[in-house]
């Protein structure tokens, strides 16, 4: 049980202790011989974000990097700088063992990292600062590259460095994808030229418009070979380093950072490259493959993939800490006499901002943990996507209604809630805006049949449901709302023109988000049938996405409002009471 009242500020706590969803979740995934050392792991991952990251992301928020182009003597320098609290957060990050996804202790303990910690980790951090999120997450994902692709010469003496147990004998990575004209249609948009000169090597020229974490030492690219053909499989995958092994710099140039609305903690700048020297990531060996298929594309995506989710669970971070701020808000400020978490306007919508807040942390963790279910890959291909859409949308909307709950204490920088607000907005659009996701969740059935898994993990948790009166009400909206799932895709086989389907591409998107999730709900309901907690959090979120429109019948927020807030067990006779 949480209590609100007692907590004056969210900076300086514990998050991970103070997230009882989360906690369960780690929990059911971990495999039993991880969990004592993944919940010790993420308590204290926990304490460190909620609060020296926390302290420091306000401060580097209005101290956000700068770029020093020139010295004094106008020659190229092009420095980034940093203020201390940056260096702080990213150095405590490195030690902690974040940066290297907790590799080193993988090692030492001889097993693999479950993939649920490694999801609450980025989900904790998002909670502080998504923008440090990014600029060092972007280091496993480069690491991966590197240790797939790189040449042997370079590849261990990289990794080691990508792996580094500290920031000081550390390199970062970094993620240049966008020119001028980008956008999503990559294959047609990317105008950097690559000039072979052997040996795996080449000379690069042009610019890249959005590079996100521009003074990584690790830079991964896509550009075009000489006498490539146009499109995306002429398209090939480069790691260019920002410093040669002589020490000195490459020829890059950074131009500017970009006046972003948020996310500052990452510097994103334009770049240009004048013949400078890059490595071919390619498969080692003889390559065996279409000689006119560079394979670029493909490879980098393995990396976008990944960033997709991670962009995923920035945005549940933000909305669980707008959640958090709210809630101990409401728990000390008055209005007419009384607290504002009694106040009946206000606690209905807490209590929806609660429910889908579950429902979407049940949907993000999902794609951590699909691997290791039956159909897994497929689970996977088509939830992430719909997952992107919905909880970065979610950190929007959470952000948003923090700071109207505030008023204008709420609207005012010093308060942190507008930077919450103005980093949300950055994720919709990274790695896929919700326009391209939708499509990515049309392709996947399309290409991959991936609603088959969607749709059997649904049966499963309805088979379950089938004898629990508790949570019969769901079930009921949930095997309707499965059927007019199967339904919608099934339509997709006799739309001759794909414009139409297209067009509905964002309302199927959202039909999947609603009814897995009611499913993911349902299924923790089921999983604890001694606390009722779980039976209204499901059927609450049922009633608003399936159920008629009848709001004035609801009296879930009204009578176990507050113990929902603070997470505390709720018997049957209440949770009866409340959902009759």
């Amino acid at each position: 049980m949480i209590e609100y009242d007692k907590i004056e500020r969210a900076i300086g706590e514990n998050w991970y202790e103070l997230d009882p969803a989360l906690k369960a979740r780690v929990r059911a995934d971990c495999p039993a011989e991880d969990i004592e050392w993944a919940e010790e792991k993420l308590s204290g991952f926990g304490a460190l974000v909620g609060g020296r990251i926390a302290e420091n992301a306000d401060v580097i928020d209005a101290s956000p990097p700068r770029l020093e182009r020139y010295d004094r003597w106008a020659n190229e320098r092009g420095t980034v700088v940093h203020h201390p609290a940056t260096l702080d957060s990213k150095s405590a990050l490195w030690a902690s063992g974040y940066v290297a996804g907790f590799e080193q202790e993988a090692k030492m303990r001889g097993r693999p990292v479950p993939a649920v910690v490694l999801a609450a980790s980025n989900y904790l951090l998002s909670e502080a600062d998504t923008g440090m999120v990014c600029s060092l997450g972007m280091t496993s994902g480069v690491a991966g590259l590197v240790e797939s692709y790189a040449p042997e010469d370079l590849r261990q003496e990289l990794l080691a460095r990508l792996r580094a147990p500290s920031i000081e004998d550390g390199a970062d990575g970094s993620m240049y994808l966008t020119e001028r004209d980008g956008g999503s249609d990559l294959g047609y948009t990317v105008h950097c030229t690559a000039r072979d000169i052997g040996d795996g090597r080449v000379l690069i020229d042009g610019e890249k418009w959005f590079c996100s974490n521009i003074d990584g030492a690790a830079i991964v690219m896509l550009a075009r070979p000489e006498g490539a053909p146009d499109g995306p499989h002429g398209l090939g995958l480069y790691l260019v380093p920002r410093e040669l092994e002589d020490g000195s710099r490459n020829s890059i140039i950074i131009r500017r950072l970009k006046p972003k609305l948020g996310t500052k903690s990452v510097p994103t700048g334009e770049v240009e490259f004048h013949g400078a020297l890059g490595y071919a990531l390619r498969p080692r060996g003889d390559g065996a493959g279409d000689p006119g298929d560079f394979g670029g594309l493909n490879r980098m995506m393995e990396m976008v993939n990944g960033s997709r989710f991670g962009v995923a669970m920035m945005g549940l971070g933000i909305a669980r800490r707008s959640f958090l701020e709210s809630a101990i808000w409401a728990h000390h400020r008055r209005a007419k006499g009384r607290l504002l978490v009694d106040l009946p306007l206000v606690r209905e919508q807490l209590v929806d901002l609660l429910v889908e807040l579950e429902a979407a942390l049940a949907l993000g963790f999902e794609c951590a943990a699909a691997n290791h279910r039956d159909d897994g890959t497929r689970l996977r291909r088509i939830l992430v996507p719909a997952a992107k859409i919905r909880l970065c949308r979610l950190g929007v909307e959470a952000s948003s209604f923090a700071v109207e709950l505030h008023g204008g204490n709420g609207y005012c920088e010093d308060w942190g809630l507008t930077r919450q607000l103005r980093d949300a907005q950055c994720h919709p659009i990274w790695e896929g805006s919700e326009n391209i996701c939708a499509l990515d969740v049309l392709r996947a059935i399309r290409r991959d049949a991936a609603h088959e898994a969607a749709l059997a993990r649904v049966d499963g948790v309805l088979e379950r449901a089938h004898d629990e009166p508790s949570t019969s009400e769901a079930a009921g909206a949930l095997r309707r709302a499965r059927d007019r799932l199967a339904s919608s895709v099934e339509s997709l086989g006799g739309l001759v023109d794909p414009d139409w389907a297209e067009a509905g591409a964002g309302r199927l998107a959202g039909l999947l988000v609603k009814t897995v999730s009611t499913a993911l709900l349902l299924d923790q309901a089921l999983a604890s049938p001694d606390d009722c907690r779980a039976d209204l959090v499901a059927l609450r979120y049922a009633r608003r996405h399936f159920g008629a429109d009848t709001p004035f019948e609801d009296a879930i927020a009204a009578l176990a409002g507050r113990q929902l807030l603070s997470y505390q067990p709720i018997d049957r006779p209440l949770a009866e009471q409340a959902a009759a």
